[in-house]
């Protein structure tokens, strides 16, 4: 279980503690999303992802993230709404976190370890920045701000 998501634990938006084991044997992809960003209509490939791929046993998990640009300024139930009448979104959204930084929450140490960027870089780069995570609970690949959801069907889809 030992450097596995399955060991982490995150609040959703509405309060309730999840523990990742909950996502046993799922393919999850895990975004740091932002409502004001020029990303912001990524939301839309996620939601299609998320409507295709889970009854296969797929989720998206969006965690916001005001670290980039002040992007993501609304509290937990603005972003809610935002994501809910704008895009439809029906994936899980957890309450706001730090990607970067001393306050980087536990989950993102955990991802950018095990697929850091460009040139070994562990810092996230920018909003909807994504990682694709197997079966068993380990990271596979990072995604850059600019991959669209879309272009990460077929990988979603051979770990199925």
């Amino acid at each position: 279980m030992t450097n596995t998501i399955y060991q982490f634990d995150a609040t959703l938006n509405n309060g309730e503690t999840i523990n990742f084991q909950d996502y046993k044997d799922k393919v999850l992809l895990v975004v740091n999303t932002a409502s004001k960003c020029g990303f912001t209509p990524q939301y839309e490939g996620l939601q299609k992802l998320y409507a295709e791929f889970k009854d296969q046993g797929f989720a998206v998990l969006g965690f916001p993230c005001d670290q980039f640009g002040h992007q993501e300024p609304g509290n937990d139930s603005d972003i809610q709404e935002f994501c809910s009448l704008n895009f439809n979104v029906n994936f899980p959204l957890f309450k706001k976190i730090n990607v970067n930084g001393v306050n980087t929450a536990p989950i993102y140490t955990f991802l950018k370890q095990g697929a850091p960027g460009i040139l070994g870089s562990k810092n996230i780069k920018w909003n909807f920045t994504k990682f694709l995570i197997n079966k068993n609970g380990r990271v596979v690949k990072r995604y850059a701000s600019t991959t669209k959801p879309e272009k990460i069907a077929a990988d979603i889809q051979a770990l199925l």
